[in-house]
């Protein structure tokens, strides 16, 4: 019987270890299990250049959201905005593409204006700012085509 509770105890404190661990794997990983409660904004940019799936959604140096997808609509990238119910954006918002320091990971940046009337789920963001691509200019400068 001594012996049936001694492994009966190692065995529950294996459980409770792997479900600690697997939480923790889920969390530090930025997954969600349930997908989470989010709404969709959509934003149009000529590039995106950088910018992957999973980025942050800054306001004011807070994070409000993640970038859900990206796709090619004509000859625009078309990027799906996943944010916190809580964050109301502003119609007249403007969204740009941000670089973490020098050569760190890109993010959007919302700026919010002064409106009253609120983006709802589905709508779409009209102003924005594409990624400023840092080879370009840098190759612009070296080779003498800077306007």
């Amino acid at each position: 019987m001594k012996r049936f509770n001694l492994e009966m105890s190692v065995g529950v404190f294996m459980l409770v270890g792997l479900m600690a661990i697997a939480y923790l794997t889920l969390n530090l990983g930025g997954l969600e299990l349930f997908g989470g409660d989010y709404y969709k904004l959509h934003a149009s940019f000529s590039s995106v250049s950088g910018l992957k799936s999973g980025a942050r959604i800054e306001i004011a140096g807070v994070q409000v959201g993640k970038v859900s997808r990206i796709t090619l609509v004509e000859d625009q990238a078309e990027v799906e905005l996943s944010l916190k119910p809580e964050v109301k954006i502003g119609s007249d918002v403007f969204a740009s593409i941000k670089t973490q320091g020098i050569i760190g990971d890109k993010f959007v940046q919302l700026t919010p204006g002064a409106d009253d009337d609120f983006l709802k789920n589905g709508d779409e963001i009209t102003e924005t700012e594409s990624a400023v691509d840092l080879e370009s200019l840098i190759s612009k400068y070296v080779f003498g085509k800077v306007e």
